[in-house]
């Protein structure tokens, strides 16, 4: 690997960052110019003659990484760096301009995720489910939704002659990956299996066909994630599963069509995605499962083995940094709204902090002289974090608290039912308890992966939440993340970055 995992933040970097922070300010202040061009590259000739030019954009989101999410994801990461946790330092948490989305939907409080990456991509609010279309038609409307498609940043980017990308742990059809390239009034259109007969009748295609066809510049340099079998026929055997076949009801290999391009790959294994040879290759395909790719702390479970979050961030990178253009990219954490989904924050976590390195990779590889990073979410999820835990108490362990002395006791705290309980929870979800008395976890592991935390209303699957999230920049047109900001606002400053709003 080309890159340095995550590192514990001293006091005296904090201290001389927030220094040198301080010192740029008076300067400009002063009238003066500044220009700092760190992590390995140099500025282009545009971006120096414009320091509010960017050449590249990586927007990056955390799916479901609502602030109390990103706090427990601090400290975890820094809990398994050795330190107490609470000091520790996120690689986008050191980004100088930070702000707060409004993520609600056009018709809903709380969000789902195809509206709200519709918002950030397209720059228009929209109804929950609707990919890449504005909020006037009635949901699974294909008639009405071909008449208010709206364009993402990365059409626009393919446009202007820009190489785009997308990286996910989710499946590559799924709600906020479809957003930077389809458009459909449903989200569950990941195959044409999914749709109905009158809609593909009225001329919508589903979201697989839609990345295969794309129709602007020379299409994605890169996609990669799950789905696979959204894109295989009903009639083939999966690959990696003897027990699968594709969803696929029309016969197409959409894998096979996009392999047949000129210097295009399609990989569905970690060996053959370590083995591409960037140099070689200019559209970049990587399907590694069926489904939703695994969660962080499951990926040795994968037979034919998966490449992390950071290894894909990093590879579309330097397929993408071959265009002396600039490029677009879209880096999702998906999986950790799976986790939350499901009520198991520790899957939900480990995803977060494997998306913390991620965009340390991004970091690394890149200038921030000509490229814009943002870091934020689509939604938040009913997650809190609460009791008294002593400093440095496990984040996923049971609530240790201070005695009369603030000293930390022996034994876990306990509840007015006698029984302990955990640090972190949920408002509503599977873990729900349901008959009194509470169960006792005394004798459980909470830091297993598998155990499920407490929640109050049961629901098969737990909801998002529908607060405001956190938005996290650094590069050229950073400084317009400020502020309490529509979620659609994000899209404008891309817009405004490329300078696509002037011409």
């Amino acid at each position: 690997m080309s890159y340095t995992p995550l590192a514990p933040r001293s006091a005296s970097f904090k201290y001389l960052r927030t220094m040198l922070l301080r010192v740029g300010a008076a300067t400009l202040l002063a009238g003066l110019t500044v220009s700092c061009a760190h992590n390995g590259g140099g500025a282009n000739e545009s971006a120096a003659a414009n320091p509010e030019k960017a050449k590249n954009v990586i927007l990056f989101v955390g799916d479901g990484m609502g602030v109390s999410t990103v706090t427990a994801i601090r400290i975890l990461a820094g809990q398994l760096q050795g330190q107490s946790g609470e000091e520790y330092v996120l690689s986008w948490e050191e980004f100088p301009h930070v702000a707060l989305s409004k993520t609600y939907n056009t018709n809903q409080q709380v969000p789902d995720s195809a509206g709200t990456a519709t918002a950030m991509l397209s720059g228009v609010k929209t109804k929950a489910g609707f990919i890449g279309v504005g909020p006037a038609p009635k949901r699974t409307d294909c008639v009405a939704s071909l008449l208010h498609p709206v364009e993402s940043i990365l059409e626009r980017a393919e446009r202007k002659g820009l190489s785009t990308g997308i990286a996910t742990t989710a499946r590559l059809t799924h709600a906020t990956p479809a957003s930077a390239y389809a458009h459909a009034p449903e989200r569950d259109w990941e195959s044409v299996a999914d749709m109905p007969d009158a809609a593909i009748s009225a001329g919508c295609k589903d979201i697989a066909q839609q990345l295969i066809e794309f129709p602007i510049g020379n299409g994605l340099e890169v996609a990669l994630g799950g789905g696979r079998s959204n894109f295989l026929p009903n009639t083939a055997q999966d690959p990696e599963y003897s027990d699968r076949k594709g969803n696929r009801t029309d016969g197409r290999d959409l894998s096979n069509e996009w392999a047949n391009r000129q210097s295009a790959s399609y990989v569905w294994n970690e060996h053959q995605f370590q083995s591409v040879d960037v140099s070689e290759t200019d559209h970049l395909l990587g399907l590694f499962d069926t489904g939703h790719m695994k969660f962080s702390l499951h990926r040795e479970d994968d037979p034919a083995g998966e490449p992390s979050l950071a290894e894909m961030t990093e590879k579309a990178i330097k397929i993408l940094q071959k265009n002396e253009k600039g490029f677009f990219l879209l880096v999702e954490g998906g999986r950790i709204d799976h986790g939350h989904h499901e009520g198991v924050a520790a899957l939900a976590l480990h995803d977060g902090v494997a998306m913390a390195e991620a965009v340390t990779v991004a970091d690394q590889m890149t200038s921030d002289a000509d490229t814009l990073i943002i870091v934020t979410a689509d939604h938040s999820h009913t997650f809190v974090m609460a009791g008294y835990p002593t400093r440095g108490n496990p984040i996923l362990g049971k609530v240790i608290g201070n005695d009369d002395f603030g000293e930390a006791r022996a034994t876990p705290d306990l509840l007015a039912d006698n029984l302990p309980y955990t640090t972190l929870g949920y408002y509503n979800g599977p873990g729900a308890i349901t008959s009194l008395p509470r169960p006792d976890i005394s004798e459980i592991d909470t830091e297993a992966p598998t155990y499920r935390q407490q929640a109050l209303i049961p629901r098969s699957s737990e909801t998002h939440g529908g607060e405001d999230v956190a938005i996290y920049a650094k590069g050229p047109g950073s400084k317009r993340i400020h502020g309490v900001m529509e979620q659609s606002s994000i899209y404008d400053v891309m817009l405004q970055a490329y300078g696509f709003d002037k011409e």
